[in-house]
């Protein structure tokens, strides 16, 4: 594990100041990655996809505890590294590692040695929903995840329908997973300290699709739905979609509701129609 010595003196080695750019806060408390680990509900047959890595905190939390684990990191210096962090901290289980040096959000399935089953990261706050969207439709194999976001962000993800924070992240990530808030965590355990608080985000991927309507078509609508959150639904559609009161009387929808209001299930109807 990494304790703030660790990480400070790798930090040096590496000239690495944290960045606001990259959304660089490494965590230093070895509590907190144990803590995100269990929280993951790893089995020794799951193939974990890191985004983000790092100098290596959580890296080396999950890899007693995974087949394989997958890092993606953006920054080449933190990259390169990596590998020889493993070594020098768990010289067993270093061949367990793959490190890929790319943006997570252009990775596809055939950038990846090994596919993953299941993401456990520490993302970005600029790009975390973005992030998570991303890969949960790029990697089918993806089961289940752990991600610590911001407490904001958090929230959002595993808001549902009817909650003032219910918006597009819940209904977007709700398509693909069913998703629950799974604790907070506090801000003195990165380097350097976040000014916001972060919270951890569990999710499952659906046994089976909810519909086999267009994905991008659903997406257009919902994000129209919540551009101007105040606006009802046909106010909202309108100029997205012909005929809105029809549409929306097919789809068993009130054209007066606003889109917090409506679940996955509803958009699918509409986009459906």
């Amino acid at each position: 594990m990494l304790g703030p010595a660790e990480v400070r003196r790798l930090a040096e080695e590496l000239g690495i100041r944290p960045t606001k750019k990259l959304g660089q806060n490494f965590v230093h408390d070895p509590n907190t990655v144990r803590k995100i680990v269990t929280a993951a509900h790893l089995t020794e047959d799951d193939i974990v996809l890191e985004v983000g890595p790092g100098l290596g905190s959580l890296t080396l939390a999950l890899l007693p505890a995974a087949k394989q684990v997958v890092a993606v990191e953006i920054d080449p210096p933190l990259a390169n590294r990596l590998p020889q962090t493993a070594r020098e901290m768990d010289p067993e289980n270093a061949e367990k590692l793959h490190v890929i040096l790319k943006d997570a959000m252009k990775v596809t399935k055939q950038d990846l040695p090994v596919q993953p089953t299941a993401i456990v990261a520490n993302l970005p706050y600029n790009v975390a929903v973005p992030v998570v969207l991303h890969l949960m439709k790029e990697l089918p194999t993806l089961q289940k995840g752990l991600v610590m976001v911001q407490l904001e962000v958090a929230d959002r993800m595993a808001a549902k329908p009817g909650s003032k924070i219910y918006g597009v992240p819940s209904v977007k990530l709700a398509w693909y997973a069913e998703a629950k808030k799974a604790g907070p965590v506090g801000r003195n355990v990165f380097w350097p300290a976040p000014n916001v608080d972060s919270g951890l985000v569990w999710f499952q991927r659906h046994e089976s699709p909810l519909s086999t309507v267009d994905q991008d078509r659903l997406f257009k609508i919902v994000d129209a739905a919540f551009a101007q959150r105040r606006k009802t639904l046909r106010a909202a559609l309108k100029g997205h979609v012909e005929d809105v009161d029809q549409l929306l009387q097919k789809a068993g929808i009130d054209p007066q509701q606003r889109g917090e209001q409506l679940s996955v299930i509803d958009f699918i109807r509409i986009a459906e129609v």
